[in-house]
């Protein structure tokens, strides 16, 4: 089994990858030079000799039954310029995809945690994302839910300069949750 997955992960990888110089198989091609000029329908052979000159590559950029197109291009800063492109794309991708963080709190929540907390959530407050508080009430907790709404307006105040309150306390089951959003700048 482990040399079907290998053979199928390498027949996988040179699919995404472009024939290039002897894997051509075709016997006439259309020929684009390095500028981007037509160089018009040439063997194999003689398009090879003619990259070769260049210092360049054969690359096949489109094959269909009747014709190819082949580029003289150098592949090695094509393939370069190409994962360049896709690793920006990545990048802004990540930038623009926010999320939902959770952060749980408790009703008997010591200064040194709350404050934590209240780092970490002014943390990614920053970045751009969402932030969900949630206090979980056990046992006789549950009788003093007031307790907990005051938690969550005292870290509502304590990051008020971050992020602006979307959604005000509210009780489900026995938890009671609240929704902050990020405060836009007006330099993005």
């Amino acid at each position: 089994m482990y040399s079907f997955f290998y053979w199928r992960c390498f027949e996988i990888a040179k699919k995404n990858e472009m024939l290039i110089n002897e894997q051509i198989k075709a016997k006439e091609v259309l020929v684009i030079g390095p500028s981007g000029e037509q160089l018009g329908m040439k063997s194999i052979e003689d398009a090879l000799t003619l990259a070769s000159v260049a210092g360049f590559d054969l690359v096949l950029i489109s094959e269909t039954p009747d014709k190819s197109v082949c580029k003289i291009m150098d592949y090695n800063k094509f393939k370069y310029e190409k994962q360049k492109k896709q690793k920006e794309a990545y990048k802004r991708q990540r930038e623009n995809n926010t999320e939902l963080k959770e952060f749980r709190l408790s009703v008997n929540i010591d200064i040194h945690d709350f404050n934590t907390r209240v780092k970490q959530v002014i943390k990614y407050l920053e970045k751009g994302h969402k932030i969900k508080m949630t206090i979980r009430f056990r046992g006789r907790e549950l009788a003093h839910t007031e307790l907990g709404n005051d938690v969550m307006i005292r870290f509502a105040d304590a990051i008020k300069d971050y992020g602006v309150v979307e959604k005000e306390p509210t009780m489900e089951m026995k938890s009671m949750y609240m929704m902050i959003a990020p405060i836009k700048k007006e330099g993005k």
